[in-house]
């Protein structure tokens, strides 16, 4: 029997390209003049980023621009160009194969936009932390002005901005459904995820001289189409509604590429033959060839228009993301087809170990001169171990463009990196700031079998409890802690990134070395909810995981003498979630001494689960229909503003509210003074609340750059400068009184979880470092 579970070739089996005569550059050029230095006369890729450039592995256009070099190509960085000026385009002369086009590590409008839809001041990509030196939208943007600058040269888009709207999406800025990034930006493929398998694989094809309209096969890749290639076999996505095996499915379309339409009509080539069979699901037809099937999603005319259908085709996409069983995706975009390849091959783990030991400078370039880079600055003693997410939490965007097996890095590979760090940068003082990635404790954790792997089409490993096929034995990461601590000259190994203790109480030896020698004090936690309701929406365990892991937690912390303390942090406004919930999550947290200084808020970025749920009002965990669940989602500015409330229920600033929304829910018992009330009563209110606190100093410029952007007032989101969208909530008092806000994973490299307990010290601010 064939094996299921697929393989790519090595990424470093490719033949190198004549240019590897140059050599390694100390840094990728960015001007002219640096190009000059290195002996070039012309760049064969420039990469245009919205990110500062910073020669570093958890910097996206490092990564690729190393591995390209690897291959011998040569790669010039165009960074944080001025895009009011064309010419910053030309900056490097003309590409001999290709731009490739990022926003950077974050999306440009999560890196603008706060979940209030508020400017943000800063921008922590960006030397001195300063604001506006992207556009919003920067891959449509940079795209289209590359196109102007030389019109003949392809356009090469990717990262997260790109990958996660691959397809028709649901766009929280503009409230409304946009079409495929791809037509808007009128780039010629986008490479999704994390896309070494298909740069190196594009790259080195145009280098033999194929033409881009050649290559419309490559996993990981986006491409737009006339019309469906012939050969395969279609399925229309209303029958994928379900997880399931691939050879159960059969076909209600198939396309008959070769005879005519008609005896004695002469063949058309431009028409493609359509034979209707009304299969059951285990039909005479046998099994599909999964590699010539692919799912037919509701138009983008059709997902606009019907937030419904919107919710189906969100569902099956989440349900072909397996890269060993997912299918090719279609979407027609008017006369267009947006056509999304299967899912690329994860890397093993020799190929991850060379990725990330290239030779990176591991700094700023140079022209910044002593300007800190906020993202830099939080990352630079940190080490990414690991990529992928199974959780499969619905808020997140993690596992759309990561994926949800975990490809980690060799042991020796990640001590190898802290002897680089020693000897590149002097500020060094022994402390390594992170080992982690998405999620710090999935370290090498897999299926145990690769092939029940392979048919699995589940949206998480680990919800709505841990799978049995699941791996979970931490030993491989305690080895790793403790190999770390024995370098010379490292005296501290802190864990910074999220923690699944879900994941952690399984392997008890695991929680122990980890609060003995690695948390300095606080340890950041996600239960994000206590209320069941919610958590289902979420994906995420019962409040009963959170409490075994706090006794594990206090018992060794308590053996090995250290005063420490969790700081678990929450979602507000997320859909599912009424102010009932709220209400007894506010009374959680007072029950239990906590009071957040900084919260999350639902975000709804796009391609997530959750925001399909907060454009449809349906769950699309479930198979979706019209007479499916409906999900109260607290939308409108004065909704969301309460559900954050209630998370610092503490706060006077809020107190207002609560009492009002308190007395709505017939719950004025909760007001007053005790133990057992919420919030204080009127007499209690601070006369001279406190004045807002002003930006800092040349944090301002990113408040105006343009005129163009959303705003959220009277449960509207209107766009300046143009009409007012569809009304964008449902009022107060029906299950809730919502608020505005948002906490998605895919904004959580500037959203920094912050709490204290009552009483106690401040807990550090602590962040995910940006993915590569």
């Amino acid at each position: 029997m064939s094996s299921k579970h697929k393989t790519a070739p090595d990424l470093f089996s490719y033949p190198l390209y004549w240019a590897e005569c140059f050599g390694t550059a100390p840094f990728l050029p960015t001007t002219r003049e640096e190009m000059d230095a290195l002996g070039w006369d012309s760049c064969d890729v420039i990469i245009v980023t919205g990110d500062a450039y910073v020669d570093h592995p958890s910097f996206g256009m490092a990564v690729l621009g190393r591995l390209l070099e690897s291959q011998g190509f040569r790669v010039g960085i165009i960074d944080q160009p001025d895009w009011r000026n064309p010419d910053e385009f030309m900056r490097l002369g003309k590409p001999n194969l290709y731009f490739g086009v990022t926003a950077g590590n974050m999306d440009s409008l999560i890196n603008r936009y706060t979940a209030d839809l508020k400017v943000r001041n800063d921008d922590a990509y960006t030397p001195h932390g300063e604001g506006g030196k992207r556009p919003d939208r920067a891959v449509i943007v940079y795209s289209q002005l590359c196109k102007r600058a030389y019109s003949d040269v392809p356009i090469v888009i990717g990262g997260i901005e790109a990958s996660l709207r691959r397809i028709a999406q649901y766009d929280y800025w503009s409230n409304e459904v946009r079409r495929s990034v791809l037509i808007d930006s009128t780039a010629d493929i986008l490479l999704y995820g994390n896309a070494e398998r298909a740069l190196i694989e594009l790259t080195h094809e145009l280098a033999l001289g194929k033409d881009l309209s050649e290559l419309l096969d490559i996993r990981g890749t986006t491409i737009v189409r006339d019309a469906p290639p012939g050969g395969f076999t279609e399925i229309d996505s209303s029958r994928v509604d379900w997880p399931g095996k691939i050879d159960q499915i059969p076909s209600p379309y198939e396309y008959i590429p070769e005879g005519k339409c008609q005896d004695g009509e002469e063949e058309d080539p431009d028409v493609m033959p359509i034979r209707v069979i009304p299969a059951p699901l285990k039909g005479k037809h046998g099994k599909l060839d999964a590699s010539k099937t692919y799912v037919r999603l509701p138009s983008f005319e059709k997902v606009n228009k019907d937030p419904v259908l919107y919710a189906h085709a969100s569902r099956v996409l989440h349900l072909e993301s397996n890269p060993h069983n997912a299918r090719a995706l279609i979407q027609k975009h008017g006369k267009k087809e947006i056509w999304v390849n299967p899912p690329p091959i994860p890397l093993e783990t020799e190929e991850m170990d060379k990725v990330f030991g290239f030779n990176y400078q591991r700094a700023p370039h140079p022209k910044y001169g002593g300007a800190k880079i906020p993202a830099y600055e939080m990352i630079r003693f940190s080490i990414n171990i690991m990529r992928g997410c199974f959780g499969g939490c619905t808020f997140c965007s993690i596992t759309e463009h990561e994926g949800r097996i975990i490809q980690s890095r060799s042991q020796e590979s990640i001590i190898n990196e802290i002897e680089d760090i020693k000897q590149k940068l002097p500020a060094f003082t022994g402390h390594i700031s992170d080992l982690g990635g998405p999620t710090s404790n999935m370290y090498h954790l897999n299926c145990k079998d690769p092939e029940i792997q392979a048919s699995c089409r589940k949206l998480s490993c680990v919800y709505p409890e841990i799978c049995v096929n699941l791996n979970t034995d931490h030993s491989p990461t305690t080895q790793l802690y403790r190999q770390a601590r024995a370098v010379e000259g490292v005296h501290t190994v802190s864990i910074a990134s999220g923690l699944r203790y879900d994941l952690a109480v399984e392997d008890p030896e695991y929680v122990k070395e980890l609060v003995t020698h690695h948390v300095g004090g606080y340890l950041k936690i996600a239960p994000e909810h206590s209320e069941m309701g919610t958590l289902s929406k979420m994906m995420k365990p019962g409040m009963g995981t959170y409490d075994n892991f706090k006794r594990m937690f206090d018992k060794y912390s308590k053996e090995a003498g250290k005063k420490q303390y969790l700081i678990p942090y929450f979602i507000a406004a997320h859909p599912g979630s009424e102010d009932e919930d709220m209400l007894n999550l506010a009374l959680w947290l007072k029950t239990h001494d906590f009071r957040p200084d900084q919260v999350q808020t639902f975000y709804p970025s796009p391609m997530s689960l959750a925001t399909a749920m907060y454009h449809s009002d349906k769950n699309p965990l479930k198979q979706v229909t019209y007479k499916s669940e409906t999900l109260y989602t607290a939308k409108d500015y004065e909704q969301r503003r309460t559900q954050k409330g209630f998370l610092r229920y503490h706060d006077p600033k809020n107190w207002p509210a609560l009492r009002k929304t308190l007395r709505e829910m017939g719950r004025a018992d909760l007001i007053g003074d005790g133990k057992n009330k919420l919030v204080p009563g009127e007499d209690k209110d601070p006369v001279n609340p406190r004045s807002p606190r002003k930006a800092r100093p040349g944090q301002q410029t990113g408040a105006s750059h343009t005129t163009n952007r959303p705003t959220l007032k009277n449960g509207q989101v209107k766009q300046i400068g143009g009409g007012a969208k569809k009304s964008a909530g449902k009022k107060p008092g029906k299950g809730g009184a919502g608020k505005k806000a948002a906490g998605n994973a895919v904004a959580k490299a500037s959203a920094k979880p912050f709490a204290k307990k009552s009483g106690g010290k401040k807990a550090r601010q602590v962040s995910r470092k940006p993915s590569a």
